[in-house]
């Protein structure tokens, strides 16, 4: 340990032992980085607290210290939002995986922030419940991590995002105090709304450890199928059709050439690789709305030129399919050493222009981009396939990623649907929201981390 780190990480153990505290810098190497390219810096310790209150006491032990504060749950965002700076204290928190409690009477689960997002909707499951949002990373991303960056998933078009299921959270304020927002109560509008703000806040507000889900009945009956399309534009002006006849699927997802054929590489589930664009199509509720859903976004893909649709003969086939879309990033990870996911999200109008303007960055600047995301909910994920050793390269790489933001608020877009800003987006967050609202993010965060430690250098310097 060099002497800066020695008192913090000293005093630390002395709150936790040793144990539960790491400085050897092969241990804190793994704690460098998130699911973010290009992206990483070796924190000064970690630690692993397994309550609120130990949570609390090491806010403090670090504002003694003036250490900089990240959270971190299993690392799997895609802004760089837990990527700790030079200095700064990690504090893990996936070893607090408990739930609480599961009420099947109010319809809502309680739980730690460690608790594994595809674990709350097995346990719900047992009480023929669901908890819908599903983000890619579901297996092994943590519900705090998907309330500090308001994550979404490929249920979002029908169920909405993590916001829409939070009815109370407790956190940790830069103070080191512990506040409870919010209970199991449907309606409640007494004060201001506190507890959305914590909800897509990045860790920079404060440190979410326990959480308060509302679950939903499991539907009675779905319906997935696969639409695939020799034109990129065919594939979004179908999913903007759908759209407009008012139908809201549970699913409306896109993959495009260069996706599907890396996804079917990786899963041999039968995907048309020479398909220009493929749509994961899918209904769920009572069994003759979900037939007449089916039916009606089976004839409007045919009617934009849908090469074939194909009905999933079974549970087991449409979790095949869905289980693809959702290795999507990880096929597409194999094809060259750098991975950048990004994350633009337009109005479902704009999709068909969308897709086929990142189709044109790519050949003007002659890089690998394959494309996929919710289309359904106009949120798209342009995947650059490079080398981040190649510095010319990486160059063309910002210079279409810019061009594709420009393009994406000239359309009334948003620089990210679910991946927050974090480092990532954060050169682009005030071209979006203009001097005044972007001010505004400021004065929030001085007024409940007046000293800056909590998450510094996320979202804005």
């Amino acid at each position: 340990m060099t002497p800066t780190v020695a008192p913090l990480a000293e005093e630390l153990a002395q709150q936790l032992g040793a144990e539960r505290v790491l400085t050897a810098p092969e241990d804190l190497a793994v704690y460098a980085y998130d699911g973010t390219a290009a992206l990483r810096q070796n924190p000064a310790c970690v630690v692993f607290p397994l309550t609120t209150h130990e949570v609390a006491a090491c806010v403090q032990i670090a504002r003694r210290h003036r250490a900089p504060i990240v959270t971190r749950g299993s690392g799997t965002g895609l802004s760089g939002g837990s990527v700790p700076m030079e200095g700064a204290l990690v504090v893990c928190l996936n070893r607090m995986d408990r739930i609480i409690e599961l009420d099947p009477r109010n319809l809502t689960i309680e739980v730690e922030a460690g608790v594994v997002t595809q674990t709350i909707d097995e346990a719900a499951g047992k009480h023929g419940l669901f908890y819908p949002p599903d983000p890619g990373s579901r297996k092994i991303s943590t519900i705090g991590g998907n309330v500090a960056e308001n994550s979404g998933g490929l249920r979002g078009l029908k169920y909405g995002v993590t916001r829409d299921y939070v009815m109370g959270l407790e956190a940790v304020l830069a103070s080191g105090e512990i506040v409870w927002l919010g209970n199991k109560c449907v309606k409640d509008v007494a004060g201001y709304n506190l507890r959305d703000l914590f909800i897509g806040s990045e860790g920079t507000l404060g440190i979410v450890t326990r959480v308060l889900l509302k679950l939903v009945p499991q539907p009675q009956s779905r319906m997935t199928m696969l639409a695939s399309f020799a034109s990129l534009e065919a594939a979004g002006d179908t999913v903007s059709d759908i759209i407009a006849a008012k139908i809201i699927p549970c699913t409306l997802e896109f993959l495009d050439q260069q996706t599907i054929r890396c996804v079917e590489d990786f899963t041999q589930v039968g995907l048309p690789t020479e398909a220009a664009a493929v749509l994961i199509m899918e209904t769920d509720g009572h069994p003759l709305v979900v037939a007449e859903e089916a039916a009606a976004m089976a004839a409007i893909a045919s009617a934009r030129g849908a090469i074939s649709v194909r009905t999933a003969a079974d549970d087991v086939e449409a979790n095949k399919l869905l289980t693809a879309r959702r290795s999507a990033f990880s096929a597409l990870a194999r094809v060259r050493p750098t991975t950048i996911l990004e994350d633009v999200t337009v109005p479902r109008s704009e999709l068909a222009g969308m897709v086929a303007f990142i189709a044109a960055s790519a050949a003007k600047h002659g890089l690998q981009i394959g494309t996929f995301g919710h289309m359904g909910d106009g949120n798209l994920h342009p995947t650059f396939l490079t080398d981040e050793r190649n510095a010319d390269e990486m160059h063309r790489v910002e210079l279409s990623l810019g061009e594709i933001v420009d393009r994406t608020l000239a359309v009334g877009g948003t620089i990210t649907g679910e991946h927050g800003v974090g480092l990532a987006k954060k050169p682009y967050l005030r071209q979006q929201l203009g001097d005044h609202s972007y001010q505004l993010l400021k004065l929030v965060k001085r007024a409940l981390d007046p000293e800056g430690l909590l998450n510094p250098g996320k979202i804005f310097e």
